[in-house]
């Protein structure tokens, strides 16, 4: 019986993700399901659907591994670009990978740098091209005096930090990755913004799915090392997610999906700008896409969480995880979410006159440290006092709110109730 069992753990965790259910009670138009599953690593199970706090830097801003713990997150997400910038994936390796470098022994997922390292150059392109009346043209490769540069092999670009010259290609950002030794990884991408011409995105993209090869092999090379029991690399499975892209065009996103979909990836992202940041335009792309990426593969939707119920409408699309620093952006500046009983905006802020006299907890309804022991009075007085406590307290309230949301629908479609738990929500 015992030789079962282990038998039966480890079929389980090379299979990585088991999809455990579907909700049978479609809401009316749907094609994808609202789906509960369990995504098995080497640090331990994650039941979804699930949210991410994103831990840029190793660290989730103002708070620490066992707020974290107690909050019940199941996996946080670092920063690729960050952390090769600061402290660099040589010394975090050296002190024996991401997990005991910031004291978490869950699973961690990281990005591949991509998002950050191409904002920098589109926000540049942008600007020279506002400033030389250019509005009209695809963007062009990078100049000298630019912050980054697109060539066919990668990408080079300056730090932020001091300007110092560095250079991403998709070997490289898989490599970093591996000596990060996040549990799950990314491909090396090229995100396009909303408002960029169909020539250059159907480039990107395609640059982007030559690129997914190429990480794909990286990463198949660097796992066989892992697995020789070379020093240097983790001693557990990674696992490697591919990323669609497309922009806002349907017939991108469809042939990038399609694309993706083919290769042998753990998991399938969709990115762009547009994710999570244009929920209209979010839900437009997960139309598109969602039909037909693999049921038996993970689905991430990047950067979706910038409203509770941002998440929700994901999740009725059939996206299993989703990261976003909203929640926690929000906190610092005294934004606090709230369910729709309380307001129909889901947030009000802590900061206002309305609150200095109220004794009540943030939500009525919610069981997180800080709405069991703190009063919107209180949080208000410390966001006036410019307490350092406002952001922390905030925060772990803002995070509570979102994992907690996401057990809820996660029991709701394992009871096919989903869509009444929608309901109340949209």
């Amino acid at each position: 019986m015992q030789n079962e069992l282990s038998f039966i753990r480890i079929f389980r965790y090379f299979m990585f993700f088991e999809l455990q259910h579907q909700d049978k009670n479609l809401p009316a138009g749907r094609q994808v399901h609202a789906r509960a599953g369990v995504i098995h690593t080497g640090h331990g199970d994650i039941q979804t659907p699930m949210f991410m706090p994103v831990g840029t830097q190793a660290s989730v801003k103002t708070l620490d591994s066992s707020d974290l713990e107690n909050l019940s997150a199941q996996i946080i997400l670092g920063n690729t670009y960050h952390l090769h910038l600061r402290p660099g994936e040589d010394l975090i390796n050296s002190a024996g990978g991401l997990h005991k470098f910031m004291n978490w022994n869950k699973p961690i997922l990281t990005d591949s740098g991509g998002f950050q390292v191409f904002s920098l150059a589109h926000k540049n392109i942008k600007a020279l091209k506002h400033k030389n009346n250019l509005t009209n043209q695809p963007i062009n490769q990078s100049t000298n005096n630019q912050l980054v540069a697109i060539d066919e092999d990668g990408v080079t670009f300056r730090s932020h930090i001091d300007g110092s010259a560095h250079r991403f290609t998709p070997e490289s950002a898989i490599d970093i990755q591996h000596k990060l030794g996040a549990d799950i990884i990314m491909a090396f991408d090229e995100c396009t913004p909303d408002n960029i011409d169909e020539k250059y995105v159907t480039e990107a993209m395609e640059r982007t799915h030559r690129w997914a090869e190429r990480s794909l092999a990286a990463h198949k090379q660097l796992s066989s090392i892992s697995k020789s029991g070379l020093s240097g690399y983790p001693d557990y499975s990674q696992f490697l997610f591919g990323i669609i892209q497309g922009s806002n065009y349907k017939h991108l996103r469809q042939a990038s999906a399609k694309y993706i979909s083919s290769l042998d990836f753990d998991g399938i992202a969709i990115g762009g700008e547009s994710v999570g940041y244009n929920m209209e335009a979010t839900k437009e792309i997960l139309d598109w896409v969602m039909p037909i990426i693999p049921e038996n593969k993970p689905h991430y939707a990047m950067g979706v969480g910038l409203s509770p119920a941002d998440l929700l409408v994901a999740v009725e699309h059939g996206v299993d995880m989703f990261d976003c620093v909203g929640p926690t952006r929000l906190a610092r500046h005294g934004m606090l979410f709230v369910d729709p009983n309380t307001d129909k905006k889901l947030r009000f802020n802590i900061t206002n006159a309305k609150f200095e006299k109220d004794f009540s907890p943030i939500d009525k309804n919610c069981s997180c440290h800080t709405c069991q022991n703190y009063s919107r009075a209180y949080l208000h007085h410390l966001f006036n006092a410019r307490e350092i406590s406002a952001m922390r307290l905030a925060s772990i309230h803002n995070l509570h709110f979102m994992i907690d949301l996401m057990k809820q629908a996660r029991e709701a479609i394992l009871e096919d109730r989903f869509t009444e738990l929608l309901k109340k929500w949209i």
